[in-house]
């Protein structure tokens, strides 16, 4: 890792916005529309973030049809992926994190989800729940 990239991924961890967004996605790939009604957030906002995020090369983008989804990837250097692992493990006992997470099941579990979300593919870990 350059001295450039280090400095990069630690930056992008050095913001409150995107640890949110990194704890929102755990394991999971979320689609960025679930991302800006959890945070109550401008799309362009949460975009940024996540680009940064891209950049670092911490996060990955997929697009399904006109869905942006995004999925925390491990740095491919060891030391990265190893400091990113306990941040992540460290935000889940946050209580503002947790707030993130309950907000994000409450909108994928309700029983109509809001206009804004009705068409948007639901993060898996939520799919199994809703059938």
């Amino acid at each position: 890792m350059t001295e450039a990239e280090r400095e990069r991924f630690f930056l992008a961890l050095g913001d409150r916005t995107r640890l949110r967004l990194l704890h929102l996605m755990g394991e999971d790939e979320v689609c960025v529309c679930f991302f800006v009604a959890v945070f109550g957030e401008s799309q362009p906002k949460i975009s940024r973030h996540l680009a940064y995020l891209r950049r670092a090369g911490i996060v990955a983008a997929r697009r399904e049809g006109k869905w942006m989804h995004y999925r925390v990837v491990p740095p491919r250097d060891a030391g990265a992926a190893r400091v990113l692992r306990e941040v992540v493990a460290w935000l889940a006992s946050d209580p503002d994190m947790q707030a993130d997470r309950a907000r994000l099941a409450n909108l994928c579990c309700a029983p109509r989800l809001p206009a804004e979300l009705r068409d948007a593919p639901l993060p898996s870990r939520f799919v199994q729940l809703t059938r």
